[in-house]
């Protein structure tokens, strides 16, 4: 069986962890559990908040809990620093709930990746803010962020 890849490959240079990264943001904004999923090992070990999903079948179920929670979905990532293998970010995505209260959520991931470019592990930290709508950032269409709209950083998060 041929091995899975998902280029860019480790070792990363910082060039190649900030493709990884857009990568990353473009599928999550998708908000599509079975592509988001392929980007994982098959036996991928999670930390996401309080809960601990193992392997794609159990990140799917997890990844579509929360897109069913989290309407309106839009989400940054940043890479923050790179090894040959691992890759930490900082991100914000901002939500409406099923009550018409909106969120900005900011956190921090740390992923290994394997030599296929799979991401094996993924360790995230989330703060939820209660925003009015009238301080959300992020308004282009749901899924791809456009090239041209302002990163974390030029958004001053």
């Amino acid at each position: 069986m041929k091995p899975e890849l998902r280029p860019p490959l480790p070792p990363f240079t910082r060039e190649t962890a900030v493709q990884k990264v857009r990568l990353a943001e473009d599928g999550w904004n998708s908000r599509d559990p079975q592509r988001v999923a392929l980007a994982y090992t098959p036996d991928t070990i999670w930390r996401n908040r309080d809960q601990f999903p193992r392997g794609r079948e159990q990140v799917i179920e997890f990844l579509t809990r929360k897109w069913q929670r989290e309407v309106e979905y839009r989400l940054i990532k940043e890479l923050w620093a790179h090894d040959d293998h691992r890759i930490a970010v900082r991100f914000a995505y901002e939500w409406l709930d099923q009550n018409g209260q909106w969120y900005r959520s900011y956190g921090n991931e740390n992923w290994e990746f394997d030599a296929q470019g799979l991401m094996h592990r993924r360790f995230a930290s989330i703060n939820d803010l209660a925003i009015a709508e009238s301080e959300r950032l992020f308004h282009w269409p749901q899924g791809r962020r456009p090239d041209n709209h302002p990163s974390l950083s030029e958004l001053g998060l």
